[in-house]
């Protein structure tokens, strides 16, 4: 299990020195990093090439791949193939595969030292197109992670099978804030929302810890995709991997808001700017997911507005302040034309997001922002 550290130069300097006399002590992480699965025919099986092999994140623990509902292999046939942490050894404990319904392969990843383990599941899934053409978010489904630090929202389809989690950045606050309630961290519940439960974003001071790095705000956010948080203190903009696979030709973007900035904008080096105003986003991107040389593509924090392989954005831009619950509804403006045989194909990716302060991925906002959201609906074009 991956572990930070944070240490002032000068202990770093004697744990380096001190290094030098005695032996390196085993490693203690048991993470799987990459999964990969072989078939003798891939295209049979899965909709890319790309979808056969996976990196795996350090908090994630169900590593999911999805297949042609028409696939052609014996899903009894596929072998997990694992790449883990140094000295690291994995064990599978248990399996269940059904052509029909998909496969399941049940790991538990030993540390080279012995004292640390973690469970995983790697999973297949025939995957068949999406029928509905308005996608509902509710923000009802959402729990506590595993050690209770902070909330987690999932993505649910017709059937109550996950279909994804929504992403935020609670993990990468949890480095500089790990004292803080789960009420406290950016991204939080609301129990009275416009209809039932909805999604509290925050701007939050990262405390000491930030200070001293120069990311002295977290902004409260929610988006659909995956948060690194590996890369969160090493390159922000490179721990929001934004986007799944979506196989509708979205045309607009509804739901409902309110919206109060904080009092004070502050830069990166915690000086107040006068005459900045915090502001809110709310906006959708649906992107190519791979170039023209057959690559996957992941959109970041530095190019999610900006990718030549973006299709279409539908972005709010000014959301105005507003203490009442206030209906908003944004058109996808296309920059080209929808592939439909590439829609088919499960070759575009979609990432809704949500934050209390625009430019909180630079570390400027005003603390205190906060954006409530609810009753998120995704209008698509209807097929014929």
């Amino acid at each position: 299990m991956k572990r930070y550290f944070y240490t002032l130069p000068l202990l770093a300097a004697t744990l380096t020195l001190s290094s030098c006399f005695k032996e390196e002590p085993l490693n203690s992480e048991c993470d799987i990093t990459h999964v990969s699965l072989h078939t003798d025919n891939p295209l049979a099986t899965f909709y890319q090439l790309s979808d056969t092999a996976r990196d795996v994140l350090s908090t994630d623990s169900l590593i999911s791949f999805e297949v042609r509902r028409d696939h052609e292999a014996d899903l009894s046939l596929l072998t997990p193939t694992l790449q883990l942490t140094p000295g690291a050894k994995a064990v599978m404990t248990g399996s269940e595969v059904d052509n029909a319904t998909g496969g399941k392969w049940y790991y538990q990843v030993v540390s080279e030292d012995g004292h640390w383990h973690r469970n995983y599941t790697v999973e297949v899934r025939p995957m068949a197109r999406m029928t509905n053409d308005t996608v509902r978010f509710d923000f009802e489904h959402y729990e506590l992670e595993p050690k209770g630090h902070y909330y987690v929202w999932h993505i649910l389809r017709n059937d109550g099978s996950s279909a994804g989690d929504w992403a935020n950045g609670n993990p990468g606050f949890s480095l500089s804030m790990g004292s803080a309630k789960p009420d406290e961290y950016p991204t939080a519940p609301l129990a009275d929302g416009y209809d039932g439960a909805a999604v509290k974003l925050t701007t939050r001071s990262t405390g000491p810890f930030g200070a001293m790095v120069n990311k002295r705000i977290a902004a409260g956010n929610l988006f659909i995709g995956t948060f690194d948080m590996a890369s969160a203190l090493t390159d922000a903009m490179k721990a929001t991997h934004f986007g799944q696979v979506f196989d509708r030709q979205p045309m607009k973007l509804t739901g409902y808001y309110t919206y109060q900035p904080g009092t004070t904008f502050q830069d990166p080096k915690g000086n107040t700017v006068a005459d900045r105003t915090d502001q809110a986003a709310i906006y959708a991107v649906l992107y190519r997911n791979h170039d023209d040389q057959g690559n996957a593509v992941t959109l970041y924090g530095d190019n999610v507005k900006t990718s030549p392989q973006i299709v279409a954005i539908a972005d709010m831009g000014m959301v105005k302040p507003t203490k009442e619950w206030t209906p908003f509804s944004i058109d996808f403006n296309y920059l080209s034309d929808i592939d439909l045989d590439l829609l088919k194909q499960r070759g575009y990716s979609l990432t809704i997001v949500f934050s209390s302060s625009a430019d909180g991925d630079q570390f400027e906002g005003a603390i205190g922002s906060t954006l409530c959201v609810d009753k998120v609906r995704l209008v698509c074009k209807k097929e014929q």
